[in-house]
């Protein structure tokens, strides 16, 4: 049987690498058209919903970047503890 908090989390890391991918492809695209405002706005979009979900993610399963570490409320250093995605933690 599948453990519906593991889908979760799950989603929530794919979503996070999907949001990562048009972060990164944006970047790209403003270093040859660095003026393109609508761009700008889309990239800025793309950030804002990142960090969203990688403070919902620290928030419910543990910090993916020590960066978000502070935003955990566990008691416990889950950046230890927990298993890193390569090792099936997604």
């Amino acid at each position: 049987m599948t453990n519906p908090n593991q889908n979760e989390r799950s989603r929530l890391f794919h979503d996070i690498g999907v949001i990562d991918f048009v972060i990164v492809e944006m970047n790209e695209y403003l270093d040859t058209h660095p003026t393109d405002k609508e761009a700008m706005e889309y990239l800025g979009h793309y950030v804002r919903m990142k960090n969203q979900a990688m403070r919902e993610y620290a928030m419910k399963y543990g910090p993916l970047r020590i960066s978000d570490a502070d935003g955990c409320n566990q008691n416990e250093w889950k950046w230890a503890t927990q298993p890193w995605p390569w090792e099936g933690g997604c």
